[in-house]
């Protein structure tokens, strides 16, 4: 069990390091230039490249040793941050030097995601843990670490100077490349392929697409992924600090933001410990259920008990489909490709959330709240009610990953 303890703590460490360095990064901007637009463009700067890194590298990925590629995309993301406070010890911090540093850490961000995602089979493999189970006990570790990392980033900025949580935050990173590096370099080789003329880079590329699109199963789940992430990204970053802002009590958003990421941790384990008592259908067919349910109370944005108690709802269902949703891309992508797979499905991911931030501006500001809220609760509903009625996601049984052509 030496290996997916490894795995999972290397996961968790560096999923705490992301949530943290979400909280922390924009209060210490703010900190340091007393702009809020300072801190919008760091974040803008940082989105297409991380978008773009995860595009492309995910060709070298499926290239390289998977347990190499997920120590240095760490290391990368390790060295971004740490460069801050050396900087600001020795010529002071700008805003420039965090668009430049959060480039280069984007191009670690991604690409490590999609790195530690491929190493799935390679870990189920030389572990006694089915796929399926892995998969469960990472999502709710990563539950874990979403609750806990608002809370320990308030916590270090409460505590320490800015440079101080940065030392931090760079030491995640750092150790979960550590962790990464202790695995056996066994694991991170794709499975023995038929000897066949090997690609160049940009037909792999090309192929990873053709994959993506092309597999239902696939282009289904990442569909639900993409739609997933645009409503909660709208709801969390946009619709719901402007309900409070409105209602004046912005305090109170933390705390539904905490009950969202309880449900997703319930949810999560309950998928692990009852997996094998229903059929994958149902898991899904459940878990879009009942986050239709909360997402259409949060829409309708009631009192505020009302509102903690349907985003816990609405983080159950999640929980309780997406690590199936996680094992479906796995199952269905030969492992060879699941690099470039991985990495388009999620660069599209990251590009959806300040898509779906930037349509939900544009409908409050010209509408109205309660449209925005619910016209992205009903984006959801589409997307619920097609996935489950929809051939795509009907036989959800073990499927045989498609083969790629030479």
């Amino acid at each position: 069990m030496r290996t997916p303890v490894l795995y999972l703590g290397s996961y968790f460490v560096s999923v705490l390091g992301n949530s943290i360095a979400a909280i922390a990064l924009p209060l210490i901007v703010l900190q340091l230039t007393g702009s809020a637009i300072s801190a919008g463009w760091v974040a803008a700067a940082t989105a297409v490249p991380a978008v773009l890194a995860g595009l492309f590298m995910g060709v070298v990925i499926d290239r390289i040793n998977r347990v190499t590629s997920s120590v240095l995309t760490d290391l990368v993301s390790a060295a971004s941050i740490a460069a801050l406070p050396i900087v600001d010890a020795l010529a002071g911090l700008e805003v420039a030097w965090f668009v430049l540093f959060g480039i280069i850490g984007s191009l670690g961000d991604v690409p490590g995601m999609t790195a530690r995602e491929a190493l799935l089979p390679g870990i189920a493999r030389d572990s006694s843990l089915s796929l399926e189970r892995l998969v469960g006990v990472r999502e709710s570790l990563g539950s874990i670490s979403l609750l806990i990392g608002p809370a320990v980033a308030g916590l270090l900025m409460t505590l320490f100077e800015g440079s101080t949580v940065l030392w931090i935050t760079a030491g995640t990173s750092l150790l979960a490349a550590l962790l990464t590096l202790a695995i056996p370099r066994r694991v991170g080789r794709t499975e023995d392929v038929p000897a066949t003329e090997p690609l160049g880079a940009w037909a792999e590329f090309v192929e990873g697409w053709r994959l993506l699109t092309r597999t239902r199963v696939v282009a289904m789940v990442t569909g639900l992924m993409l739609f997933s992430v645009m409503v909660l990204s709208a709801f969390q970053a946009l619709i719901l600090p402007v309900h409070f802002t409105r209602i004046d009590r912005p305090g109170l958003l933390g705390f539904v933001l905490t009950s969202i990421a309880a449900g997703l941790l319930v949810g999560s384990a309950v998928y692990v410990v009852l997996a094998h008592r229903f059929t994958r259908r149902t898991w899904l067919a459940t878990g879009l259920l009942v986050s239709s349910l909360g997402f259409t109370v949060v829409g309708l944005l009631p009192p505020t008990l009302l509102l903690f108690a349907a985003g816990f709802v609405l983080g159950l269902g999640s929980g309780l489909c997406g690590a199936l949703l996680g094992l479906l891309t796995v199952s269905g992508v030969p492992e060879t490709a699941l690099g470039r797979v991985m990495g388009a499905q999620n660069a599209l991911v990251t590009a959806a959330a300040p898509a779906a931030i930037l349509l939900a501006a544009v409908v409050i500001e010209h509408v109205s709240l309660t449209a925005a809220a619910l016209g992205f609760v009903a984006l959801w509903g589409v997307t619920s009610v097609v996935a489950v009625v929809g051939p795509a996601l009907r036989d959800l049984g073990p499927i045989e990953p498609e083969t790629i052509d030479a």
